[in-house]
């Protein structure tokens, strides 16, 4: 079975980025949505950013848009999360999924933390 780790999380000032990354341990290739999720203490888990294939759509959060891209390398079996301007509300753990929309499988990684603050 297909495990995620995350990867990329830490400490950041206001403004500054970060890039996540969710390495599958094997072939994501039949996996056609991908998306990353973030739960704030106190909060529910939101999704944050998806990506489809095949085609490559994307979909974002209104509270990342423009700030965060969503990106996939099937060779590498990984997703990335470029995240820029930074924002204190964006202090989360970040959780990667990905998913088999015709059935309905999904995987879940462990989560990373995402830190902004001065």
């Amino acid at each position: 079975q297909v495990q995620l780790v995350e990867s990329g999380g830490g400490l950041v000032q206001p403004g500054g980025s970060l890039r996540l990354s969710c390495a599958a341990s094997g072939s994501i290739f039949t996996f056609n949505a991908m998306g990353w999720y973030r739960q704030a203490p106190g909060k529910e888990r939101e999704l944050v950013a998806s990506i489809f294939t095949p085609g490559g759509s994307t979909n974002y959060a209104d509270s990342v848009q423009g700030r965060f891209t969503i990106s996939r390398d099937n060779a590498k079996n990984t997703v990335y999360l470029q995240m820029n301007s930074l924002k204190p509300e964006d202090t989360a753990v970040y959780y990667c999924n990905i998913r088999r929309t015709y059935t309905g499988f999904e995987v879940w990684g462990q989560g990373t933390q995402v830190t902004v603050s001065s």
